[in-house]
């Protein structure tokens, strides 16, 4: 009789130890069902970094787009070379002393669109015994001359002038032919400007640059 309540009392024992181990399987499903919920955050994490990545590529697109739109710009604003026949030129004496002579050569825009004059013109002084000379350029780095239509456009010969009266040059035109163009045109020397010191090869042109 002993034993058998020692018995019963060993089921009961065996009994409760299995309970217990089934409430620990509950906490440990609870356990996991909280990790899942983390895993859940972690998800919705990389969730905002992707859209945070997509958000960065689309701005990078954008900028993209806007750069090539930009080129579509420029190129589309991109301009040529002033034609001759578009250009009102003309000459006058611009010397600022007696000593130093310079003529300035205006080119106007004339024509119906926007047109670029930058760099040296090609220059030739004829002289009264029919002789052509070419001028030599001066040290000087050509800028920016973007012409409307009615800008202008200036560039410049310079030279020493030879007040002595035995000046051995004795120029009666100027040719002058715009920058990047075939084609010249035959301007008056200016009746006031100062004679020649030297040689025409001592004559230098300088490149053009707006009037503004």
């Amino acid at each position: 009789m002993k034993y058998t309540r020692i018995a019963a009392l060993a089921a009961i024992s065996v009994a409760a130890s299995l309970s217990l181990t089934a409430c620990g399987g509950d906490d440990s499903g609870k356990d996991s069902s909280s990790k899942g919920s983390s895993s859940s955050s972690s998800s919705d994490g990389g969730s905002k970094s992707e859209a945070s990545d997509a958000k960065s590529g689309s701005g990078q697109d954008t900028k993209a787009n806007a750069d090539a739109a930009n080129g579509a710009v420029k190129t589309g604003a991109k301009v040529t070379f002033c034609k001759t026949e578009d250009l009102a030129i003309n000459t006058r004496d611009a010397a600022p002393d007696e000593a130093s002579g310079r003529i300035d050569i205006t080119m106007i825009n004339r024509g119906s669109a926007t047109c670029s004059a930058t760099g040296f013109a090609g220059v030739d002084i004829k002289d009264a015994d029919n002789t052509s000379n070419p001028i030599e350029r001066g040290q000087a780095q050509p800028r920016i001359t973007t012409l409307k239509p009615g800008d202008a456009a200036v560039f410049n010969l310079s030279y020493d002038i030879d007040n002595s009266g035995e000046s051995l040059s004795h120029p009666t035109n100027i040719l002058v032919t715009p920058p990047n163009e075939t084609h010249s045109v035959t301007l008056e020397w200016p009746a006031s400007a100062g004679n020649i010191k030297g040689a025409y090869t001592d004559v230098e042109v300088y490149p053009t640059h707006t009037t503004k």
